[in-house]
């Protein structure tokens, strides 16, 4: 009778490719290809996020730079190279509008509840993961216990002196808004923006600034610097500032609540393993995780009551910063973009 045991050499070969067998089982159970801001905001997506998610579905996640520019090109080519888009809410609904974007597969969940997402950034073919903020930025050691507490304040240069900031249409949107909050427009009354309104009350500010900033990097070492005294910042990047010991500042009255959202390309190699990561990313417990170091508030209302006051405080999003502010109309610029940029253009090069 022939012996059953297993030749040695069969065992030694069996034991070498395993890890190609593995590698192979990783690969059969997909990738999904992520366009993300990229530097920290990886690090922390990796931490949290990404690896979590394979080890708990064995879908590998490759974050990939790509521009807004990109983005568009490759729906245009119809060589779509990445599955899931993380970036500013503005830009998916340009994609939207040209038909590259998948539904949301809300009715798929298994792992986080559509009702519990807050409505403003819940919608068909698109889901914010979070928010963040432009705020009133100062310097504490330039107006001590007396800094600008409005945007009307921030105007008035004759109370409050010194060199400013505000952003440029490159860095996604002029700071119209808050010309007419410093004109006495409501908040609840900014859209449709009057648009040479807000432009006559630039006129009055424009003496006092330094420069229109393009990038939240170049924002932020503006004011550390001390190359001007106030101005919009994006709050995350102000609180890393002051952490680090920047005698800085700033203020949530008024401030504009913008998103970070997540989209599907429609023709996405992987679809399926696309919306199982927003389904992963938008849990509580998940959102609450990554919330903490990117200083950005979470989407889901149920992540919140998993941070501390202190953590709280320093989000946007929440009940506190919902009575203060307010979320930026991203559909009344993308319907007026074109011509807010000619104008801006005109107006910023006289």
């Amino acid at each position: 009778m022939a012996s059953a045991t297993i030749p040695r050499r069969l065992l030694l070969g069996m034991a070498l490719a395993a890890p190609a067998l593995l590698s192979r089982r990783a690969h059969a159970a997909g990738e999904v290809i992520v366009r993300t801001p990229g530097g920290t905001y990886d690090d922390v997506m990796r931490r949290v996020v990404y690896d979590p998610f394979t080890r708990e579905t064995g879908i590998e996640v490759r974050p990939v730079a790509a521009t807004a520019a990109k983005l568009l090109a490759m729906f245009r080519a119809g060589n779509v190279e990445l599955d899931l888009i993380d970036t500013g809410d503005h830009q998916l609904m340009r994609l939207e509008r040209m038909g590259a974007l998948a539904p949301i597969a809300y009715d798929s969940w298994t792992r986080s509840k559509p009702e519990d997402i807050n409505p403003e950034v819940k919608l068909s073919h698109r889901v914010g993961n979070f928010v963040y903020a432009s705020v009133l930025g100062y310097s504490t050691e330039h107006f001590g216990a007396n800094p600008p507490a409005s945007w009307k304040d921030f105007w008035d240069a004759g109370r409050f002196p010194g060199p400013r900031m505000l952003t440029d249409m490159a860095a996604g949107s002029a700071s119209l808004e808050f010309a007419l909050l410093a004109d006495g427009v409501p908040r609840d009354k900014l859209y449709p923006i009057d648009i040479d309104r807000a432009l006559r009350v630039m006129d009055r500010i424009r003496p006092q600034i330094r420069r229109f900033w393009d990038t939240g990097a170049l924002s932020g070492q503006m004011l550390s610097d001390k190359e001007v005294v106030a101005g919009s910042i994006w709050n995350g990047r102000l609180q890393v500032l002051i952490d680090r010991g920047a005698k800085l500042g700033y203020t949530w009255n008024e401030h504009m609540i913008q998103v970070q959202a997540l989209g599907v390309f429609k023709d996405a190699r992987n679809v399926e393993g696309a919306q199982k990561l927003i389904d992963f990313m938008m849990q509580p417990a998940v959102q609450a995780e990554y919330a903490k170091p990117l200083i950005y508030g979470p989407t889901n209302k149920q992540s919140f009551p998993l941070l501390s006051a202190e953590e709280r405080e320093r989000m946007p999003g929440g009940e506190q910063s919902l009575r203060t502010g307010f979320y930026q109309n991203i559909e009344w610029w993308e319907d007026n973009r074109d011509r807010v940029s000619r104008t801006w253009s005109r107006w910023v090069q006289r």
